[in-house]
């Protein structure tokens, strides 16, 4: 049945990032930028499109909202949210630059990006990455099997290894979850 391969598929996905120790090793060292980045003052920045603008919104707020449990807020932002802007840029430039442009506004040295892009080929996402490296920003890459272009862009890449776009997406919202997750642990711990 269709529904239970569904389920076997994103389990097999997760189970080999589970088993493999690059992964968990990455996860820390997105963690430790993110919490370095808000140690100094600095602010989070996601971006991506379709199922990964929304991805990049849920973390978000997880960030400057709460995760577990009550804290102060966290700087952090999807860079999509103001459809004036994002209409705006596109109308008046071009939709590639729609992210590259509010980095420019924005990013400034020590915030972290992080790009979602199932293929690691977004267009938009990767001439983000460029000017956030411009700024001496840090890049922790959310991609599919590979990276694509963001690989050589990234700090970090979070590369989970499958070209299924929803098993990918489901295991780029599980990874974020548990970035956010030890952010707040660390930054504000329960005493």
């Amino acid at each position: 049945m269709r529904i239970q391969q569904a389920i076997e598929d994103s389990i097999k996905v997760k189970k080999e990032l589970l088993l493999n120790p690059k992964v968990t090793e990455n996860i820390e060292k997105a963690i430790d930028i993110v919490v370095n980045c808000y140690k100094q003052a600095g602010k989070v920045l996601f971006c991506g499109n379709g199922g990964s603008a929304a991805d990049s919104q849920h973390l978000a707020a997880e960030l400057s909202g709460r995760f577990y449990y009550d804290r102060p807020p966290l700087d952090a932002e999807a860079l999509h949210v103001n459809t004036s802007y994002v209409t705006a840029v596109a109308n008046d430039y071009s939709y590639d630059v729609i992210f590259s442009r509010m980095i420019q506004a924005q990013g400034h040295k020590g915030d972290v990006l992080f790009g979602l892009s199932t293929s690691g080929n977004s267009k938009n996402v990767v001439l983000a990455m460029e000017q956030a490296k411009e700024k001496g920003m840090k890049i922790i890459a959310l991609t599919g099997q590979g990276g694509g272009k963001m690989k050589e862009l990234s700090d970090v890449l979070l590369d989970v290894p499958s070209k299924d776009t929803p098993r990918i997406q489901e295991c780029h919202i599980m990874i974020g979850h548990i970035i956010c997750e030890m952010v707040e642990k660390t930054i504000f711990p329960k005493e």
